[in-house]
C-alpha cells in the first residue's frame, strides 16, 4: 500500500523559511511525477509545484516562483519543498501527491496518491 508522509510544517512569521518533506513508500515510484498542493482557509486545493521523475524539471504556480523550490531524491523516494520569503497568503495545509505518469499536472484529479497534509501558518 502506497503511503505518503509529509513533515516540516509549522507556524512562522512573514519573511521566514520552511522546508517541507514528503516520504513515499509502498512501491517503486520510477517514472512517477510528484507534486505539492495546498488548500488555504476557505479556498480550493491548488497546485503549488511539481517535478518529473526523469529530467527533474520543476514547475511552479506563478505566486510561488522565485520563492519556493521543489526537489526530489529518486533513490530515497522523497520530495521536498523549500519555501522562502513566506507570506501570510501562503498559509494553508500542504499536501504531497504522486501521479502515475512522468508528466506534471496542475490538476489535483490527475494524481493517484495523497499524503495527509501538513499545516503551514504564516503570521504578520
Amino acid at each position: 500500500q502506497v503511503q505518503l508522509v509529509e513533515s516540516g510544517g509549522g507556524v512562522v512569521q512573514a519573511g521566514d523559511s520552511l522546508r517541507l518533506s514528503c516520504a513515499a513508500s509502498g512501491r517503486t515510484f520510477v517514472f512517477y511525477s510528484m507534486a505539492w498542493f495546498r488548500r488555504g482557509p476557505g479556498k480550493e486545493r491548488e497546485f503549488v509545484a511539481g517535478i518529473n521523475w526523469s529530467d527533474v524539471t520543476p514547475y511552479y504556480t506563478d505566486s510561488v516562483k522565485g520563492r519556493f523550490t521543489i526537489s526530489r531524491d529518486n533513490a530515497k523516494n522523497t520530495v521536498d519543498l523549500q519555501m522562502n520569503s513566506l507570506k501570510p497568503e501562503d498559509t494553508a495545509v500542504y499536501y504531497c501527491a504522486v501521479r502515475k505518469k512522468n508528466t506534471v499536472s496542475s490538476l489535483a484529479g490527475e494524481y493517484d496518491y495523497w499524503g495527509q497534509g501538513t499545516q503551514v501558518t504564516v503570521s504578520l
